[in-house]
């Protein structure tokens, strides 16, 4: 059984509808936290998901918002408080891959992947930081291709990560007198749609893929009372992949 160690606290998380998004959801629910999520085209997920969250007598809001959109990223952190009164805990789990030969990169994929994979995480944490207190808690989710890129035709994606190491060390500077951490965990090869277990990057000491749940719970861990002395971290959970 989990503990309830978030009871009381609401989160908000980007990306929220399915894969590594959908496993934070649930297990902040299932600790104690009211949870509002963002979605883009995932609706019937969406609706599943939030409703069985409050079937099983938690709190859940599905909020339709392209993390792309400056103006909708900021109407969902001000949904997750008119809602349920304060906002917590943001995890800004949104993100794009897009892979091509440097010569066909299309400039639009490049914009694209910096708006949702960085560009969001500025735009979210800028207006979750108007109305979180001490205690607060802000987790991005990154990628172990920061430090390693095992393939060509990733760059972009690469740069998106890794910018968001200095991104991260630079907000924590802003809100640590605040009492508000800001880290930034970077998953190794996961099982999910985007990146199938049936594909090439198990390449791990552990041999194996990761699972949504063991990213989830790591992320539990940085929202919760013990991890207040953590900050401006770039952790990295991925089998030793990046080894």
């Amino acid at each position: 059984m989990t503990t309830q160690h978030l009871s009381g606290k609401v989160a908000l998380i980007q990306g929220g509808s399915r894969g590594i998004g959908a496993a934070i959801v649930k297990r902040l629910a299932a600790e104690g936290a009211a949870v509002a999520f963002t979605y883009v085209s995932s609706t019937a997920k969406a609706e599943d998901l939030q409703n069985s969250i409050i079937s099983a007598g938690g709190k859940a809001l599905a909020i339709k918002a392209d993390s792309a959109d400056a103006v909708a990223i900021r109407n969902a952190v001000n949904a997750t408080v008119e809602t349920f009164g304060r906002l917590d805990i943001l995890v800004n789990n949104a993100g794009v891959l897009a892979v091509a030969p440097l010569e066909d990169f299309k400039l639009e994929d490049f914009d694209q992947t910096l708006a949702i994979n960085v560009r969001s995480v500025f735009i979210a944490t800028q207006e979750a930081a108007r109305h979180m207190t001490e205690g607060g808690r802000i987790i991005n989710i990154g990628s172990t291709n920061a430090e390693r890129m095992p393939f060509a035709g990733g760059g972009p994606y690469a740069m998106s990560k890794s910018a968001l190491v200095g991104l991260t060390k630079g907000l924590a500077r802003d809100l640590g007198p605040r009492g508000i951490t800001v880290n930034n965990v970077q998953p190794g090869p996961v099982d999910t749609d985007m990146n199938p277990a049936s594909g090439d990057f198990a390449d791990s000491p552990v041999g194996r893929y990761g699972n949504v749940e063991e990213i989830a719970s790591f992320v539990a861990y940085l929202a919760g009372p013990e991890a207040g002395y953590i900050t401006g971290a770039s952790l990295t959970i991925d089998g030793g992949f990046g080894a």
